[in-house]
């Protein structure tokens, strides 16, 4: 029978390695490392990801089990006590330019237009993870409480998250939005909640050449300098709208507010700086703010990033990026390989086979209920006991 590399080898070829080597050169990630060199630690924690293992002792155990595939992962040591240390020790930004080094090529990560219009659609919002205060006494959120946020910029129509920040659960979104480096092709629409009401940083935007929908909050104020007419069905309203603080001009130019009859009957308000798109494009677009809502239950039901392996932030950060980048692998297989089942479905086929030697391309025309098929020889075939 052919031998192939084991299924976490193919997952590893997907990393740019040659911007890896750089990346590490560039901030002497492994100056004066002995041991767990930067490749060695980020097969670990990739492997912790790909397997939902969430402490050190299981992920040593684990891959103890499996020495003979050491030197092909570019494995050296697996000690708790190293991992331990490095966790902590080596600069979370190595990560995070893996991160977007392997986001880089866009175009693999094209997915289906959800939606008719031609802007591109992205999604910006938090998620906040909660932390015991006295392990990561860093996190400051409440008196007694502790958590940590993820800032993301979310692409809704290839599913992928192009900009996350990490910030302590006391950073409002707004204040963390200003600081984002937003970088999107003219004429794309992002889409946010009311956590996001800043006249100033809606001007910002507009002048950038970005259109923005939004919900004004109960006392936002507006005066209607133009009705609409004609409406479409469930649009209740399409108005000319003069927003804030007028006399500040803190947004001087005209908005336009759409009101939308919800099939149960609740009466939805947007804000947009967008008069092309018809309103019940504009309320499709606010619908698809749910996507970045879906994308933070899919994370953290299915990576290891509510239990952390280290309690500084560094070390936190560094599970962070390697979790996002085993999401972007995963959500490039689905593409690319036109996986017919779900982005779940596809870890939980990983999972199962991911140090066994077959071809990754014939893996996945296997599901969850053909996998059974597949001779328990080949899942034990590379398996060493002590």
């Amino acid at each position: 029978m052919k031998q192939f590399n084991t299924i976490f080898n193919q997952l590893l070829d997907i990393i740019p390695y040659e911007q890896f080597k750089r990346t590490v050169g560039q901030h002497k990630s492994d100056w004066k490392v002995q041991k767990l060199d930067t490749w060695n630690h980020f097969v670990i924690l990739l492997y912790a990801q790909a397997l939902g293992k969430d402490s050190l002792r299981e992920i040593e155990t684990g891959l103890s089990l499996y020495q003979n595939l050491w030197h092909h992962l570019g494995i050296n040591t697996v000690a708790r006590s190293t991992l331990a240390r490095m966790n902590g020790k080596r600069n979370s930004i190595v990560f995070e330019k893996i991160f977007y080094a392997t986001l880089a090529d866009r175009k693999l990560y094209a997915g289906e237009r959800a939606f008719t219009f031609p802007n591109e659609l992205y999604a910006l919002d938090s998620t906040s993870i909660e932390l015991c205060l006295k392990m990561f006494d860093w996190a400051k959120f409440r008196k007694e409480k502790g958590a940590f946020k993820l800032h993301t910029l979310f692409d809704a129509r290839s599913q992928i998250p192009i900009v996350i920040e990490g910030t302590t659960g006391l950073v409002s979104d707004i204040k963390q939005a200003r600081q984002m480096e937003i970088s999107l092709p003219a004429g794309s629409i992002l889409v946010f909640d009311r956590g996001y009401l800043d006249y100033t940083w809606w001007k910002e935007l507009d002048e950038k050449g970005y259109f923005f929908v939004t919900r004004p909050r109960k006392n936002t104020l507006c005066v209607v300098s133009k009705t609409g007419e004609n409406l479409e069905k469930d649009i209740i309203g399409d108005d000319f709208v003069l927003v804030g603080d007028m006399l500040n001009s803190l947004y001087p130019k005209e908005m336009r507010r759409v009101r939308y009859l919800h099939p149960l009957h609740e009466e939805l308000v947007f804000l947009t700086n967008n008069f092309t798109l018809t309103a019940s494009e504009i309320a499709i677009i606010y619908k698809n703010r749910w996507q970045i809502e879906l994308f933070f239950k899919w994370i953290k039901q299915n990576l290891v990033i509510k239990s952390f392996l280290g309690t500084s932030k560094n070390a936190v950060m560094n599970q962070v990026w390697v979790a996002m980048t085993y999401y972007l692998i995963v959500s490039y297989l689905k593409f690319q390989t036109r996986y017919e089942g779900s982005v779940l479905e596809l870890t939980w086929v990983l999972k199962e086979c991911l140090l066994t030697r077959r071809s990754l391309i014939d893996l996945l025309s296997y599901t969850p209920q053909t996998l059974v098929k597949i001779p328990k020889e080949e899942f034990v075939e590379n398996l060493t006991m002590f």
